[in-house]
């Protein structure tokens, strides 16, 4: 091999086809050792946009990243969600191992609020993990460039960031360095690789998760009712005046 090609190589400027890509940023451990055997760096990338893309609300996506999100805040890291579609149940999150004091979340009332919110959270070098739910806000779902505006600010931060997006976007180009289709399999949760920064997935990973209990509501334990905007708050107390 040409010696320049090699050192390019053992740099981490470009890779062969068939490796993994030099992760460009330390990873973070899943907590699941099949997922981080599959993943570039043997873990969730740091510094890049991550997508989920679930097949439906409560397949296991929370349960997914709750081992790594624990670790992080045991550490004293920052979480952010930012425009979660439930309120997440506390005591839940603090079974978990998630630090309560270290959750933060953010109910944007506008599409430029919500990808705002989104962007300085990712720039923010204190978070340690940022979860987005943007595409509610957006007709056709987050545009390109708004993603790629995601992208640059998650490399910006450095730290963990995590966009929970419909399955239907799983058809379309994303800048996000990894992504993620997960569907339900019975006990387990079947994971996808879409994409990630090496050579196609051979096959689907399934995944041992545990998946919460629904409430008496109906609603999943790691989740509540949808926080009411501020200006429903005030609407309801006129109307029960």
């Amino acid at each position: 091999m040409n010696p320049a090609l090699s050192g390019a190589l053992e740099r981490g400027e470009i890779r062969r086809g068939d490796d993994f890509a030099v992760a460009p940023a330390p990873t973070l451990a899943s907590g699941f050792p099949v997922l981080d055997a599959e993943l570039p760096g043997g873990g969730w990338p740091r510094g890049a946009l991550t997508e989920l893309l679930p097949g439906g609300e409560g397949v296991g996506e929370l349960g997914l990243l709750l081992p790594a999100l624990a670790r992080l805040s045991q550490a004293r890291g920052c979480i952010v969600l930012v425009a979660p579609p439930h309120r997440p149940h506390a005591p839940a999150w603090a079974a978990a191992g998630v630090r309560l004091d270290g959750l933060h979340l953010v109910f944007p009332r506008s599409p430029r609020d919500a990808l705002w919110a989104g962007v300085e959270a990712l720039r923010c070098a204190e978070v340690a993990a940022t979860l987005l739910w943007l595409d509610g806000f957006f007709r056709a779902g987050l545009p390109a460039n708004s993603l790629r505006r995601l992208q640059v600010a998650a490399g910006e931060g450095g730290g963990a960031a995590f966009c929970f997006r419909p399955q239907p976007f799983a058809a379309q180009s994303s800048p996000a360095a990894l992504r993620l289709h997960l569907q339900a399999a019975g006990r387990q949760l079947r994971v996808h690789l879409l994409k990630r920064r090496g050579p196609p997935a051979r096959q689907d990973i399934l995944v041992d998760i545990a998946r919460p209990a629904r409430s008496a509501s109906g609603f999943h334990a790691l989740a509540g009712p949808a926080l009411p905007a501020a200006g429903e708050r005030r609407e309801r107390r006129r109307a029960t005046a």
